[in-house]
């Protein structure tokens, strides 16, 4: 369990070098394409730095606001609010704010800029249908990835996303006065057109195959770490086993948020064709197995 969840942060790392790889090449093109040479690079430090800020302290209130979750105090739910706490108390966290989401569709996910500033997110169908143990180890699931900052890595994987397609969308439409002010020759300015344009294409697949790799990697760190938490790795497994078993899509499921969750929330869909191969979530069995040999 340790040997995984050191693996999982290891190459986490070296996914989020290449992200930020990726964008500060995209403005070096930008600048190059434009013939701002270094100031693209600084512009898309810029808008990379604005996004992020607005993403860290602003993320979670979109994240539960699309979500349509409604906070809660121990009154309205003392069992999951007792739950929460006790695990809390085990794992040496504060406690985080706890929402409800009024959704058959079993599924949670956590979300804030750290332990101090967090937040809970369960749906009124997953405390309906999971046993005592099994939403236990879904809470557990969460907390870790509070614990392990991953409500803060994600938020900025998914601005870091938006910022890659944003300059590569720019870069099309200034197109026209591409190089107009280089000062090499023709056949360079040719060559970082060629580079703009390929980049500009492939960019937003690499950034969300990066993000794909992100999440999933985070989902089975978090995984690992929950089952660590509750010493009792197939409650988990039982709970995603009844999660991956309801077929319906949430009611206010968004590609914007999916990653956050526990589950794909697009039910179904999500393991059809591209939607599968492009999920930002592993796939259920290969996690339901590792749980079961920790077991």
């Amino acid at each position: 369990m340790y040997k995984q969840i050191d693996s999982n942060k290891r190459r986490t790392v070296i996914l989020m070098v290449l992200f930020v790889i990726l964008v500060l090449l995209l403005g070096w093109v930008f600048g190059e394409y434009t013939g701002y040479g270094y100031w693209g690079l600084i512009f898309a430090l810029i808008i990379s730095l604005v996004m992020t800020l607005f993403s860290y302290y602003k993320g979670d209130k979109v994240a539960l606001w699309s979500a349509g979750a409604k906070p809660i105090v121990k009154e309205d739910n003392p069992y999951v609010f007792r739950m929460v706490e006790n695990l809390c108390i085990t794992a040496g966290l504060p406690m985080p704010k706890i929402y409800v989401i009024n959704d058959p569709a079993p599924n949670a996910f956590a979300t804030g800029r750290g332990p101090e500033h967090a937040a809970i997110a369960l749906t009124s169908g997953i405390i309906e249908k999971l046993e005592n143990e099994e939403l236990e180890g879904v809470i557990a699931h969460e907390l870790s990835h509070i614990k392990n900052y991953d409500i803060r890595l994600m938020m900025v994987v998914a601005v870091m996303v938006g910022i890659i397609v944003l300059i590569s969308n720019w870069i099309f439409r200034i197109r026209g006065i591409g190089g107009r002010r280089s000062k090499g020759g023709g056949q360079i300015v040719a060559i970082i057109m060629i580079i703009g344009i390929v980049l500009a294409l492939l960019s937003p697949l690499i950034a969300e195959l990066i993000k794909m790799a992100v999440s999933r990697k985070r989902e089975y760190l978090a995984d690992a770490s929950g089952a660590l938490l509750t010493r009792y790795p197939a409650g988990l497994a039982n709970a995603l086993e009844k999660i991956s078993a309801y077929k319906e899509p949430m009611r206010r499921a968004n590609n914007g948020t999916a990653h956050l969750f526990i589950s794909n929330p697009f039910g179904e869909r999500a393991g059809r064709g591209l939607a599968h191969m492009f999920s930002t979530h592993p796939p259920v069995d290969d996690r339901i197995a590792k749980l079961r040999d920790m077991a």
